[in-house]
């Protein structure tokens, strides 16, 4: 693997960790918004389970593990 491909894989990660947290904080601040409180337990479990789907995909990126792919196809269709 590349050092082009590693950095690019690196910027994947940190992409999809922004986009989790991102709604997290969407997620708090409409139930702030709602009055309802979130327990500051819940939040750092959140945290917590970000950081494990970012270790895993690290994880995946350096031993070459196939990831789960969400988007896209994942091989050729069976007609």
């Amino acid at each position: 693997m590349s050092l082009g491909g590693i950095l690019l894989g690196i910027i994947n990660v940190a992409i999809v960790v922004a986009i989790l947290l991102l709604v997290g904080a969407i997620i708090l601040w409409f139930c702030s918004w709602m009055g309802i409180g979130v327990p500051p337990n819940v939040q750092k479990g959140y945290i917590a389970v970000v950081a494990l789907i970012a270790l895993y995909l690290i994880v995946a990126l350096l031993l070459g593990i196939p990831s789960i792919r969400i988007i896209g196809a994942a091989g050729p269709l069976l007609a």
